[in-house]
């Protein structure tokens, strides 16, 4: 498997990315972080990178996510809102969890949120729904829609074993 090659391949796995924990709240739109190659001051920083920036990419799709190395002598992250505010973050020193809980408190969506908009979408009520463990067994039993071919039959129009024939 080509995606099984590399330093740490875990990262690429679907359930690594699904296990990740930092939801943005949808104000923030871009999540720059500035920090260096070299250096014990950016090591948690780099490592932060390293383990918790593809779960962030996973979890949050439209939020623009960029990495600005050897730029800065101290490491910071930088977060700019759909209202033209930013939030800094100062990760100077820290480890690698102390940073992805702190983002987590500031900017992540708290877990009830989470779960109201998990509930939300599993949602079944809707009408278009059909089959198994729905209200409609059938799309014939929706109104509107073609009845079912073992009520009535179809025109031979429809049918291709007809239509086959005809040419």
């Amino acid at each position: 498997m080509p995606f099984m090659k590399g330093a740490a391949p875990i990262r690429r796995t679907i359930q690594y990315l699904e296990a990740g924990k930092i939801v943005f709240k949808d104000r923030i739109k871009i999540v720059s972080i500035h920090y260096n190659t070299l250096g014990e001051n950016h090591r948690g920083t780099r490592e932060f990178v390293f383990w918790h920036l593809p779960q962030i990419q996973f979890k949050n799709p439209d939020v623009q996510v960029l990495t600005l190395k050897n730029m800065t002598p101290t490491p910071f992250i930088r977060c700019f809102m759909n209202n033209g505010k930013d939030v800094l973050i100062d990760v100077d020193n820290r480890d690698k969890d102390r940073i992805h809980d702190h983002v987590l408190e500031v900017l992540g969506k708290p877990k009830e949120t989470l779960q109201m908009e998990a509930m939300a979408k599993e949602k079944k009520d809707n009408m278009a729904n059909f089959g198994y463990m729905c209200e409609k067994h059938c799309m014939c039993e929706i109104f509107g829609q073609v009845p079912c071919p073992a009520v009535v039959p179809l025109p031979k129009s429809w049918r291709g074993k007809y239509k086959n024939e005809e040419s």
